[in-house]
């Protein structure tokens, strides 16, 4: 392998008496260059879309979530929580009701999920930081905060007294309807507060205490919809779904912050999937130029080739020296794709060069991992085109007439 390796550096390194040549060799390098660094900016846009992306979800969403596996409400008792509370590898939970419910103000209606929370949510969450006009609510009132979007469908501002605001859900049972009373649970709330987090939160989501949700739905005391849960640092996340499984049994699933939005993730990684499979397949274009350039190399070198055939090289090491050149090539022009790549990417972190809106610059994300993934296709693409170059050497081409 050495003398082989030896070689391919030898010939790396120098130039052919043939411009055209030398013309198509840095053509092919360059071309590995930009796939390499073009492949890795792209990954690490994707990746700072996904962060940015994910960091409005993960505001309001918790560690752990314990949601119920049969219905809509499970039966929390208070061994339960006494049980839950001895847990170091817990920080906080806070007992969720969830519904979707009908809100109307003066003339206007508008379906939404109502958020039933107790005192400890917004230490388990760090909703507060979103709220964008107004404040938190008092969970001793019949005071609420909604969505962005539920607001401006409602037309609903912060202690607008002079707007009705009513909550309605519908009451279990059978038999004909003949009054609305009969047919609604109802409660009277004021806004106190707007949050603003991302577009489908904001027009779906109204918070409201705990006790206010109970009433609404006739829930008895212990009966709540979810658990949310904030873990204390650096715990083993499996270990604790373990414990909290064992105390809550089998009416619960539990759920971590991926689980919870299951379908966000699968989207953003289908994406970040194609994109790659898109910029690899030019990525193998641009190898056509590295076969080609070792095709001419080959021809350039016949006399050279024919003479180590002499002196005793064989077919295979004569093959092993254009697969060498070639793997060297790419391997090379990749560790100077990646430099430029990360080049480019630390400059828009620092600087915001492009800008999504005037106000929001596109987000980039550097990850160890796009590294390794943009080395290994580009060594792997080199050696393949290699391999498909230098099996063109032939006896017939290095023999000597």
């Amino acid at each position: 392998m050495q003398f082989p390796l030896y070689i391919a550096k030898r010939y790396l390194r120098s130039k052919s008496t043939n411009n055209a040549i030398n013309f198509i060799t840095i053509i092919a390098i360059i071309g590995v260059i930009l796939g390499a660094a073009s492949l890795f900016i792209v990954l690490s846009g994707f990746a700072g879309l996904k962060d940015f992306t994910l960091q409005f979800s993960s505001i309001v969403d918790p560690d752990l979530k314990a949601e119920s596996s049969v219905g809509k409400s499970f039966i929390l008792t208070e061994s339960d929580i006494s049980k839950l509370n001895d847990l170091e590898d817990i920080a906080l939970f806070s007992k969720i009701i969830e519904e979707r419910v009908a809100i109307a103000v003066d003339d206007k209606n508008y379906l939404a999920t109502i958020k039933g929370v107790d005192e400890h949510f917004q230490n388990v969450v760090n909703i507060e930081s979103k709220i964008d006009n107004g404040n938190w609510l008092d969970q001793k009132s019949n005071q609420i905060v909604v969505g962005w979007g539920v607001s401006k469908n409602l037309s609903l501002g912060v202690l607008d007294f002079s707007k009705a605001l009513s909550i309605y859900v519908p009451k279990p049972g059978k038999g004909q309807i003949t009054s609305n009373k009969k047919a609604f649970n109802t409660v009277k709330a004021v806004n106190v507060g707007v949050f603003y987090i991302n577009e489908t939160l904001n027009d779906t989501y109204v918070y409201a205490s705990l006790d206010l949700a109970k009433n609404l739905l006739n829930y008895d005391p212990n009966q709540v919809s979810a658990i949310e849960f904030k873990l204390n640092s650096v715990v083993d996340e499996a270990l604790v779904k373990q414990k909290i499984q064992a105390i809550l049994g089998d009416k619960v699933v539990l759920k971590n912050r991926a689980q919870l939005n299951d379908a966000l993730y699968k989207m953003l990684n289908t994406e970040n999937l194609a994109v790659y499979l898109i910029f690899t397949l030019v990525l193998i274009i641009a190898f056509f130029n590295v076969i080609g350039s070792l095709i001419m190399m080959m021809l350039d070198k016949k006399k050279s080739l024919s003479t180590l055939f002499n002196m005793g090289a064989t077919i295979q090491d004569i093959r092993k020296i254009f697969l060498l050149q070639g793997s060297l090539m790419s391997i090379i022009g990749g560790f100077i794709g990646l430099g430029v790549a990360l080049i480019i990417t630390a400059l828009q972190k620092a600087f915001n060069l492009v800008m999504i809106t005037p106000s929001l610059p596109y987000p980039m994300a550097i990850r160890v991992e796009n590294f390794f993934i943009v080395f290994i296709t580009i060594s792997v693409l080199g050696i393949i085109a290699s391999k498909i170059a230098s099996v063109r050497i032939s006896k017939s081409l290095v023999q000597t007439n």
